[in-house]
């Protein structure tokens, strides 16, 4: 599907491919846990300084206490309940916080390892969709945890007092549900960027939209409600809405590259051939007339 490095009789074996996989498999996990480690470790309030001997809050303990005063509400309380239940959260907490803010090593890995076999003119159209990739999914994140969080928490808090109980919540409960929901929310928040690039690639058509919205609409809001467990309908709605919205818009732009002249429809359970360029020798796939490569008139 790429431009080829090298001849069909010269390419790598498979060995070769699993090496360089476990090359990048080692940097992201060595990158993940350097900052997980970090997280653990550096101190995270300069009062340190004054008095190095005194017990100081690492960084992940920083970021555990801005989650804490924004989403918990006033008069609830967090309570630990087993006894190992803090030091689990502490090594969760930031390991979980570690592949966040490696996010970008891991994304540049993983196309680097899959670079070799895009063409020139794949290789400049991955950039615009991992740039909006990364802002639809930091978006997303961001959404999920200063909006739909405290939503799903306050909107659970009524009926502690219809049943006569005390707010009191696990603060396993209470960093699991922020985790996931906002790691499940930024990654919600894609699916538009991808439903374009599978668009614009030939693989799927915008009609398994526009023709059957009420279906998938309603598929769209079990999802939005199995990632909302605790807010009922009003919370389901909350991630819903704007969700429609991302995926109207994406409908719109995707229509544009429907459209396209060059735009080869691909169907993913056929075998394809690959053409040769005589001018450029670039390989690529489908019945073209100019090469996506050099753009020369094909023969």
């Amino acid at each position: 599907m790429g431009e080829k490095r090298a001849s069909s009789n010269e390419k790598q074996p498979v060995e070769k491919h699993l090496e360089e996989l476990r090359q990048r498999l080692k940097v992201i996990a060595i990158s993940v846990g350097v900052t997980t480690l970090a997280l653990m470790i550096i101190p995270g309030d300069l009062s340190f300084l004054e008095n190095p001997f005194m017990l100081y809050k690492p960084l992940v303990a920083v970021l555990l206490d801005f989650i804490r005063a924004y989403a918990l509400p006033q008069g609830v309380e967090l309570i630990g309940m087993k006894f190992m239940a803090p030091i689990e959260l502490y090594l969760i907490s930031s390991f979980i916080l570690g592949v966040i803010i490696n996010m970008p090593v891991i994304v540049y890995e993983v196309y680097k390892f899959v670079d070799p076999a895009l063409y020139p003119h794949e290789k400049q159209m991955a950039y615009p969709y991992l740039m909006a990739f990364g802002a639809l999914f930091t978006v997303g994140s961001l959404f999920g945890l200063f909006l739909l969080v405290p939503f799903l928490i306050r909107a659970s808090l009524p009926f502690y007092s219809i049943v006569g109980a005390q707010p009191l919540i696990y603060v396993s409960d209470f960093y699991g549900l922020v985790f996931v929901v906002t790691l499940l929310t930024g990654l919600a928040f894609t699916f538009p960027v991808i439903f374009v690039l599978l668009v614009r690639l030939g693989f799927i058509d915008t009609s398994i939209i526009t023709k059957n919205r009420g279906i998938f609409y309603v598929a769209l809001f079990i999802l939005t409600a199995i990632i909302t467990p605790d807010g009922g309908p009003i919370a389901d709605f909350v991630l819903f809405i704007p969700m429609v919205l991302l995926m109207e818009g994406a409908v719109i732009i995707a229509k544009k590259y429907e459209k396209s002249p060059d735009r080869i429809r691909r169907n993913i359970f056929a075998k394809t051939s690959l053409r040769k360029c005589p001018y450029c020798g670039c390989e690529f796939t489908g019945n073209r007339v100019f090469c996506p490569c050099c753009g020369r008139a094909l023969k």
